[in-house]
């Protein structure tokens, strides 16, 4: 089974794929998608939608998993999230993939046991787990692959 998930934005979108067979994990592949600087939130849309495109066509994932928005404090950033968030969504849905998302609290309680962790925390746990050289870089990308890997241990409990 492979799992995509990621991480979204308007300038950088996260993502990561994970191979699971049982219960081993491997890390497929994992980066940023990047928009280009200073277009239009239409444009940079336009990009993100073309990118998830070639990805779920490249590794065909069974799951597209994706994170959930929490915004309290810029409602318009917020806003031009969640539209880039529905073009991957719609992606997703297009190629009927099976869509499932988690928020940032839900990750850090499944990787590192406590609600509290911070993002080194979580880097260094994902790079022992997966057995890296180093803390994942850049951070939407290692942000991705711990909602990635937190999918894949509890999806033993969802009927496919």
């Amino acid at each position: 089974m492979i799992i995509l998930w990621i991480d979204p934005g308007t300038t950088t979108v996260g993502f990561a794929l994970i191979q699971k067979e049982r219960w081993e994990f491997k890390l497929l592949d994992y980066w940023i998608l990047s928009t280009t600087p200073k277009i239009d939130l239409v444009h940079k849309i336009l990009e993100i939608w073309t990118d998830i495109n070639t990805i779920i066509a490249k590794y065909n994932p069974e799951i597209v998993a994706i994170e959930k928005l929490f915004f309290t404090t810029n409602l318009k950033t917020g806003i031009d999230v969640a539209q880039a968030r529905w073009v991957i969504l719609y992606e997703a849905i297009k190629e009927n993939k099976k869509i499932l998302e988690y928020t940032p609290l839900q990750v850090k309680k499944a990787i590192t046991w406590h609600w509290t962790a911070n993002k080194l925390q979580l880097q260094n746990a994902i790079k022992i787990l997966f057995r890296l050289d180093s803390i994942p870089k850049p951070d939407d990308a290692a942000d991705a692959i711990w909602l990635a890997y937190m999918w894949a241990l509890n999806s033993n409990n969802i009927n496919k």
